[in-house]
């Protein structure tokens, strides 16, 4: 898992900003355009392939959004001034629970209703029955009476046909990623079956004769593969269906056969380590003979090498994005440039993060001229606290952390500070 750095030379390109990397990629990368229906439960994390239209009002009718009596306003106003401005009292002429038909509303009565209940056609406010006073019948039948000892409005705690959503309303747009809350919106509007797009298919693999499988026994020199297993969980997060092909040895030939392989069936092949132009790292001679590469120092910390091209045999094309090794510039990369790849294949139409601006709890003097990617945790008063060692081979740093910090080149940091911060659960 080599990140040696090149030597310095005098014709040695700048170092990529960061957006100038990321525009590349996504300008060559276009949308798979595969779709399939899924069960609505099922589509969490998935992106919308078409617009979803209501076909219904919702709420379908008027209904109650409390438990208690459905009335006039003008005939409680009108009672309360008979009785010398004391509390209405009015006759209670039906009841009403969730899920029946009720009969318009008799003049100068109230009905008994229930949350969800149809309001009664006639009847223009709900008062809730902690405003009410339920009185028995003097003869001990039919539905008592109740006392108004509330103030009542026309529209009080009605909720109005179409107040949420109207008949050939869109209702989620294709290009949006679904959470839970989407997917109860679609659920409202009679949706049992979502069109998404399909997975992206993804072969996975990790280049290195150092690296040993965890749980196997370690030789000398040897370490184990973590990247396999941080990448493989993203690209789950990302839904992507994934296709591992395990720890690739360091050879040429071997590095070959592994794309060959990889191209036959996947839409991205994703690799780690070597991504740099040492004697062991293989991938820029094999990607040459197998499609093109190109390698770029992209102005970040960590993760500065980040490679990027296609393998063409076979006919076909399939796009290739290798990461830098190191367990922390692999995991920061992903999130920085491959998983907008992935959301621009599904044809998501948000691929930036949203970042939240946050105060800084520590002191940070070592300014870089490059851009850095801070691993920092929520503390209990919102602001951030910093993890001591920020290399990037210590993985322990994303694992403690929220999310990362967004610093710009040659930033220094005061507590107090606002900073970008960009939360892991936004991420992945």
């Amino acid at each position: 898992m080599s990140d040696a750095k090149p030597t310095a030379g005098a014709g040695r390109a700048p170092m990529m900003p960061m957006e100038e990397a990321l525009e590349r990629l996504l300008s060559q990368v276009t949308v798979l355009g595969r779709t399939e229906s899924v069960s609505t439960p099922l589509a969490r994390g998935r992106v919308l392939a078409a617009d979803l239209v209501s076909p219904l009002d919702v709420p379908p009718y008027d209904n109650s959004a409390m438990d208690g009596y459905a009335m006039r306003a003008a005939d409680v106003a009108a009672h309360a001034a008979a009785r010398g401005g004391e509390g209405a009292v009015l006759p209670v002429s039906q009841r009403v629970p969730a899920g029946s038909v009720p009969k318009p509303l008799e003049p100068g009565t109230a009905a008994r209703i229930f949350t969800g209940a149809t309001v009664p056609e006639g009847a223009d406010a709900v008062l809730m029955q902690e405003q009410c006073e339920a009185i028995a019948d003097p003869a001990g039948s039919g539905l008592g009476q109740v006392r108004i000892n509330g103030p009542l409005t026309p529209g009080l705690h009605i909720r109005r046909r179409g107040e949420d959503l109207r008949v050939g309303q869109p209702v989620l747009t294709a290009g949006t990623r679904l959470n839970a809350a989407s997917l109860g919106l679609a659920a409202t509007a009679g949706a049992a079956a979502l069109t998404v797009a399909a997975r992206p298919r993804v072969a996975l693999f990790s280049t290195g004769d150092e690296l040993v499988l965890p749980g196997e026994p370690l030789g000398p020199g040897q370490i184990y593969n973590s990247n396999r297993t941080t990448l493989h969980a993203l690209l789950l997060a990302m839904g992507c269906e994934v296709r591992d092909l395990g720890i690739v040895p360091d050879s040429l030939d071997a590095t070959r056969a592994a794309l060959r392989d990889a191209a036959r069936d996947a839409d991205l092949i994703l690799s780690s380590g070597g991504v740099s132009v040492g004697e062991e790292d293989h991938l820029k001679p094999a990607l040459e003979h197998e499609g093109r590469l190109d390698l770029w120092q992209i102005a970040i910390k960590p993760g500065k090498p980040l490679a990027f091209g296609e393998v063409t045999t076979g006919g076909g094309r399939t796009w290739f994005i290798g990461l830098p090794g190191n367990p922390v510039s692999s995991f920061v990369t992903f999130l920085l440039f491959v998983r907008p790849v992935l959301l621009r294949m599904q044809g998501a139409s948000q691929l930036a993060p949203r970042g939240l601006q946050l105060a800084a709890e520590f002191t940070w003097t070592k300014a870089d001229k490059r851009r850095e990617f801070l691993r920092a945790k929520l503390s209990d008063a919102g602001g951030l606290q910093l993890f001591g060692n920020q290399s990037s081979g210590v993985m322990s740093s994303a694992a403690w952390a929220d999310g990362l910090i967004d610093l710009p080149p040659g930033s220094t940091v005061q507590p107090g500070q606002l900073l970008r911060f960009l939360p892991f659960h936004d991420l992945f």
